[in-house]
């Protein structure tokens, strides 16, 4: 049985008015609303002007021409109005989707006069909007996630106490140690976020030597992860005591001017995330060389890893982004918060630098450049 055509009243099919406007677009020509309002005017005048001659001519009454050009005058200003009102009238229905929770609607940009660049700033705003709602969710969901593993941990090794299945020994309250310390770094982690966010940690730079810096950084990485390594597997982040790491500073003598307290997080980050990504007794890397401006600073940070595929590697410094391929090595281990190298790009930034995923023949390397003292934020 075939189906019968629907109507111009069927639910989803346009009237004779907007079939008519899609069919003409009057105001596609015109690159802006003032041009379409000139031609409005001048057609208005021609109109008038050609029914007087009309009128001069054929002997009609006065009050004859004069009806029909304001019939005329209305019916052209009625047209273009609608033009003009329609991409507003769309904006505001999806303005209200939007703020029923809908971010998924987009008004059409297609016109070329400041309308049009007006729907394109409005579908940007959406899009922002959207990735914002969506970023709110993953990040209710993440934190749920990632408390949850500590706490239970504390739990069980306070339960044991309680019932009587464990002695609480120095052993058992070192182990619900580990467990608070690990709940302490994450909420630390998560105010460095809303500071990030709020746009209220100030920045503040000094010249320092690059060399006792980076070795007190490498230091602090390697008695963590060493620390960590000793807990018990089920209940503690996993260390990586295996992995040797190397610091290469050139000149030996080389100073930079950045806010220590900020690159430290950025060096910590990228080092932690190497050791977690590093086969069994790997080596990971640091190097400092001399940058551009003066106190300029480069950073590499190499591991022996699998590395970063070309597709992820504009992915990695997003936040709750733990990558799909480069899984960290060990027993038990995992990705952490997914927000370190957030929080590393941000400081990055910060300083008015840059930081990405550089080429190399074997594991990742990750390049942070910094400006020095000539160009730093205040």
């Amino acid at each position: 049985m075939t189906g019968r055509p629907a109507g111009p009243g069927a639910p989803g099919e346009p009237g004779l008015w907007a079939r008519c406007w899609e069919a003409l677009r009057p105001l596609d020509p015109f690159r802006s609303v003032k041009a379409a309002l000139g031609a409005l005017v001048i057609a208005s005048v021609s109109i008038t002007t050609l029914l007087v001659f009309m009128a001069i001519h054929t002997a009609t009454e006065l009050r004859i021409v004069t009806i029909f050009s304001i019939i005329a005058t209305m019916l052209i200003t009625q047209f273009v109005a609608h033009g003009l009102t329609s991409p507003l009238d769309e904006m505001k229905t999806v303005a209200r989707a939007m703020a029923h929770g809908d971010y998924s609607r987009r008004v059409r940009a297609d016109r070329r006069d400041e309308l049009g660049e007006l729907a394109q700033t409005f579908n940007y705003m959406a899009a922002d909007l959207e990735a914002v709602d969506r970023h709110r969710k993953e990040l209710v969901a993440n934190v749920s996630h990632e408390l949850r593993t500590p706490i239970a941990g504390l739990r069980a090794v306070l339960e044991n106490v309680v019932d009587g299945v464990s002695e609480a020994d120095p052993e058992t309250m070192r182990t619900a140690l580990r467990q608070t310390e690990r709940l302490g770094r994450l909420v630390e982690t998560l105010l460095d976020l809303s500071r990030i966010d709020n746009g209220v940690i100030p920045l503040r730079a000094r010249r320092f030597e690059v060399w006792p810096y980076l070795s007190g950084v490498l230091k602090e990485a390697g008695m963590a992860s060493a620390a960590r390594g000793r807990g018990h597997p089920g209940l503690s982040a996993p260390g990586r005591a295996d992995v040797h790491l190397h610091l290469d500073v050139s000149p030996p003598e080389l100073t930079a001017h950045a806010d220590a307290e900020r690159l430290h997080q950025v060096v910590a980050n990228l080092v932690d995330n190497a050791v977690k990504h590093s086969p069994p007794h790997g080596r990971v890397t640091l190097r400092a060389r001399r940058g551009a401006g003066t106190d300029g600073l480069e950073l590499e940070v190499l591991d022996e890893g699998p590395g970063i595929p070309e597709p992820e590697r504009h992915r990695i410094f997003e936040r709750f982004n733990r990558g799909g391929v480069s899984t960290p090595h060990g027993p038990g281990s995992d990705g952490g918060t997914g927000l370190g190298l957030a929080i590393a790009r941000w400081a990055v930034d910060l300083h008015g630098g840059c930081i990405g995923v550089a080429e190399s023949p074997r594991g990742c390397r990750i390049k942070v450049t910094l400006p020095g003292s000539t160009r730093l934020r205040g």
